[in-house]
């Protein structure tokens, strides 16, 4: 099984943290906006094609990082699946999202949420205790490897 690389990005606005809440095989779950990387992209492209195809932001947008790596192993008994997230962080300003649509299928909304809030949702990866303690400028973290089936 050859690892996949996924990109993606915390979006803040002062305590809250933009998720996506995607649909697939019938399950619902959140996760920061991003994506895979394609051949020949780097990290940098991907994250902003995905930002641009997720949650509407292709302007020039300011990204700090990599701020955070993890990988996820699937274990015994689930499909063989090994993914290496990247995040980059960015701050969303006073841009609006009302009118935020994507290009992804599998995309269903977004939301802004509190970082106590995190708590409660199903995110992939299982980010929430780095989030909460986590400040923009702070160096780079490895996460060790998450699965939360």
């Amino acid at each position: 099984m050859e690892p996949r690389i996924r990109v993606s990005a915390i979006l803040r606005r002062e305590n809250r943290i933009l998720l996506v809440r995607h649909e697939k095989h019938g399950r619902e779950y959140w996760l920061l906006p991003g994506g895979g990387v394609s051949t020949g992209e780097t990290l940098l492209e991907a994250v902003k094609r995905e930002l641009a195809e997720e949650v509407g932001i292709d302007e020039d947008f300011l990204l700090e990082g990599p701020v955070a790596l993890a990988d996820s192993i699937s274990p015994a008994g689930w499909p063989a699946k090994h993914v290496v997230h990247i995040v980059f962080a960015g701050h969303l300003g006073d841009r609006s999202l009302e009118r935020v649509t994507s290009d992804d299928v599998a995309v269903r909304n977004h939301r802004l949420f509190d970082v106590e809030e995190l708590a409660e949702l199903a995110v992939h990866p299982p980010i929430q205790r780095f989030l909460a303690r986590w400040e923009p400028g702070d160096p780079t973290v490895y996460l060790g490897s998450l699965w939360a089936p």
